[in-house]
């Protein structure tokens, strides 16, 4: 304690400390957001159980709300702009002007922007900005449903990022999850803030469709809830929602079936099995760090197979866990490889017929397939197999050496017929070839290099 009682020093030292101290803190606070800008880069936050950078910080690092929203964001933001970090350690700029910087920065004015906060205030960063980026007139939120104009608040500028869908105690700051490549701070937030133990208020901005909705809800409730309360009328429709909700996630049913359906295919999870996971878990991804965190996600989760579909896993209950999207793909990455999964993640937003043959050829490439097989199990892919269909059938194809693409793939398709192609049950005759596909993306007429 008494380190901390500085009366023994005169002023022209305590000045001078004071200084360097400032100086010292702001090195180390650019040095601490290149830190945590690459452990948010590699998601180092997965193994030690926490589905977000966000929630790494406040659980693992103890920073309070405010600190790591600023923080992860001014890192993000300087890892894009390097220029950042030398400002925060030169005393240029400030944390506050890093974040209301943020959503404006480009390529092209992020010099100009940069020189023109250096060692401003925040009101006058404000102030800058609003004349520079110019937005629309503030509202006043009091209590009851209004209509707000609905044009971009941001006229203009740069919005690469998406306001948030979480609700938290205690405004903007905390309503933003900051999950990997999401910390934009919505124009209009929703506020969710405590009253007392059992009461809570709520201000939210809605669409005119959403107004609609609610105001017809009240009219079709009318004798339940005669005065309209919206509180009344919303705790209502939560409840009808979350039946929806349950029964498509986790098949929740009062009465479930005596026989369960027959599974539709390896990946697929029978409704009893999801029920029973869910309630075994507790609705909460089960991801355990090395520190010994569990993972407190609730939001985004998936049923996971212990044992990877690849590899023959099955769907039962003692082989199936809750994982949230993060540790999902993080147990992929461990299971199969980064640059391998990355491969595979890389392909979805590529036409289907072009997916299809990327996610064969990547798969067999890892499993060590000739350049001969891989063509084999895109095309079986293409035609409609599933992949593990595929496979076996481009491995019951295998021959002379020799063998040309053509002869190799009527083997594959003599071993595995007949074959239900797309939503036509069309199906592949001796000879190997079919009409077109009316259900998939291409077309394939009979070859006669594809005949007996």
């Amino acid at each position: 304690m008494r380190a901390y009682r500085l009366t023994h020093l005169v002023d022209s030292v305590l000045l001078r400390n004071l200084s360097a101290l400032v100086q010292r803190d702001r090195a180390n606070t650019a040095t601490l957001l290149a830190y945590i800008a690459e452990v948010d880069e590699r998601r180092l936050y997965l193994p030690a159980g926490y589905p977000s950078m966000h929630a790494y910080c406040l659980g693992e690092l103890h920073l309070s709300e405010d600190e790591a929203y600023k923080r992860i964001r001014a890192a993000r933001t300087a890892r894009e702009y390097p220029a950042l970090f030398e400002g925060v350690a030169g005393g240029r700029l400030h944390l506050t002007a890093v974040c209301l910087l943020a959503p404006h920065l480009t390529a092209a004015n992020a010099r100009e922007l940069i020189e023109s906060a250096a060692h401003k205030c925040r009101s006058e960063v404000e102030s800058w900005l609003a004349q520079r980026f110019p937005r629309a007139d503030a509202l006043r939120l009091d209590d009851g449903v209004f209509p707000v104009p609905s044009q971009r608040l941001v006229p203009g500028s740069d919005e690469r990022e998406s306001a948030p869908d979480s609700l938290a105690p205690g405004g903007v700051k905390e309503a933003t999850e900051l999950v990997p490549g999401r910390v934009e701070v919505p124009s209009l937030p929703t506020r969710l803030s405590p009253l007392s133990p059992e009461r809570f208020t709520i201000q939210v901005t809605i669409a005119r469709t959403t107004h609609d909705k609610l105001r017809y809800a009240q009219s079709l409730l009318g004798h339940a809830v005669p005065s309209g309360d919206v509180a009344l009328v919303l705790d209502r429709a939560l409840d009808s929602l979350i039946d929806q909700l349950e029964k498509r996630k986790i098949a929740a049913a009062r009465l479930p079936r005596r026989q369960p359906r027959p599974a539709h295919g390896p990946r697929h999870v029978p409704a009893h099995v999801r029920r029973e996971v869910w309630a075994r878990d507790g609705g909460q991804c089960t991801f355990v760090g090395e520190g010994g965190h569990r993972c407190a996600a609730r939001v985004r989760l998936e049923f996971d197979h212990i044992d990877p579909v690849a590899r023959g896993g099955r769907a039962t209950t003692d082989r199936i866990r809750l994982r949230c999207r993060g540790h999902n793909q993080f147990e992929a990455d461990l299971a199969f490889g980064a640059e391998f999964m990355r491969g595979k993640r890389q392909v979805v937003g590529e036409p289907r017929n072009v997916r299809i043959a990327s996610h064969s050829a990547v798969a067999a490439r890892v499993d060590g397939e000739d350049e001969l097989t891989l063509d084999v199990i895109a095309g079986l892919r293409a035609l409609g197999m599933r992949a593990d269909e595929a496979r076996r059938a481009a491995e019951a194809s295998r021959g002379e050496a020799a063998a040309t693409i053509e002869e190799r793939l009527r083997r594959a398709l003599q071993s595995h017929r007949p074959l239900v192609l797309g939503r036509t049950n069309r199906r592949i005759g001796p000879t190997g070839g079919t009409a077109a596909l009316t259900g998939g993306s291409a077309s394939m007429q009979h070859s006669p290099a594809l005949g007996p």
